[in-house]
């Protein structure tokens, strides 16, 4: 029996497609979350109690992990915010090894200083972020969340032998017919995650879906019951073939 579907309404069609939003507001709203709970909410957190969707930040700051530094360079000099900031992890810049002061000459004293050598440049708040190359057909990078797993699926699901009948919002993201033999089909339930193990950090029903759809499958736990495909397997073996 098909199940009923959500109707999408429009502000839910703006998370799902992730609109861009302006950056203030979205920082402080998760900013307010966390002062209701003295800590850095989780994505699950802020999915049940922010005003916007985790998917709208990861569009807007490249992933969820990056949230907290944002929100660093968001509230610098904002008095208002100061006990948040205190809840936020120490910088990379505050927990690199120190060696010293440098040694300066004559030469060198008017130097501009610049970054150590192998140091990781600073993350830029206004710019997307990008997986690692991978020039797979039509896609140049890796997936970085979700929505990226979703347009890669889409680009292999009929070569996995899989049909796609519905995206929606909402548990389980999508509903598709699987080939189990020449002639025969099944309809099973997708959810779509960047990692495996979201599916459990997201509180889904085990028992509410048949296949998890991942980039990456770090899920060790995983009930048998549950079918992974993580595709960053999948397009490695496709990528070989199409060569």
């Amino acid at each position: 029996m098909v199940p009923d579907f959500k109707l999408i309404t429009e502000a839910s069609q703006n998370a799902f497609l992730g609109c861009r939003m302006a950056t203030n507001e979205l920082l402080t709203d998760w900013g307010l979350i966390a002062r209701k709970l003295q800590r850095m909410p989780t994505r699950n957190e802020y999915k049940l109690q922010g005003e916007y969707s985790p998917r709208t930040f990861e569009h807007n700051f490249g992933s969820w992990s990056a949230v907290p530094d944002s929100f660093r360079s968001f509230a610098a000099g904002q008095a208002d915010w100061t006990d948040i900031t205190a809840l936020l992890p120490a910088p990379e810049s505050a927990l690199a090894p120190t060696n010293g002061p440098p040694s300066t000459t004559d030469q060198d004293q008017s130097a501009v200083p610049t970054r150590p050598v192998g140091r990781r440049p600073p993350r830029l708040p206004d710019r997307p972020t990008y997986g690692n190359p991978i020039d797979f057909r039509g896609l140049r990078h890796a997936p970085v969340n979700e929505d990226g797993v979703i347009f890669l699926f889409g680009m292999v699901a009929r070569e996995l032998g899989y049909l796609v009948e519905s995206v929606q919002v909402g548990f389980p993201d999508c509903e598709a017919k699987r080939q189990i033999g020449p002639t025969e089909w099944q309809r099973v339930r997708v959810e779509f995650e960047f990692e495996s193990r979201n599916f459990r950090d997201h509180g889904h029903a085990q028992d509410g879906c048949d296949v998890i759809v991942c980039w990456l499958h770090n899920w060790r736990e995983c009930p048998d019951h549950l079918e992974v495909i993580e595709l960053k397997s999948v397009i490695t073996r496709l990528a070989a073939s199409d060569e």
